[in-house]
């Protein structure tokens, strides 16, 4: 039986996830990075532009917030859309497959939200 970690969807291609080149394994870091899964729960539900993703991401700053979008752009998962205005306006949303990816994130999310008990305001 051939294990998960080793086959492309789709495709005969082969992956070994535990290699650091591996493309699957840079995509996985980006996806669980420190913003990564704060960019793609953010994105969930609506797209947003870089400023209302930044405001609903407490405590990223502007870089960290472009480089992480940057990478999630670059890996699919996230599309990017720049409007011809003056300043330009760009927004984010997640593609089908950061949808995909996303999907179990959100329910993790979800998970250890809903079974986190309350912790006292002290």
């Amino acid at each position: 039986m051939e294990s998960v970690q080793h086959r492309q969807a789709g495709t005969d291609k082969r992956y070994d996830v535990f290699h650091t080149g591996c493309p699957a394994r840079e995509v996985v870091d980006h996806v669980t990075s420190r913003w990564g899964v704060w960019v793609l729960i953010s994105l969930r539900n609506n797209d947003l532009r870089f400023f209302e993703l930044r405001e609903s991401i407490q405590g990223i700053s502007e870089k960290m917030l472009a480089q992480t979008l940057r990478a999630l752009v670059q890996d699919g998962l996230v599309w990017r859309e720049v409007e011809p205005t003056t300043p330009p306006q760009v927004t984010y949303g997640l593609t089908g497959f950061g949808r995909d990816v996303g999907e179990p994130l959100t329910e993790l999310f979800d998970r250890i939200t809903q079974q986190l008990s309350p912790r006292s305001a002290g």
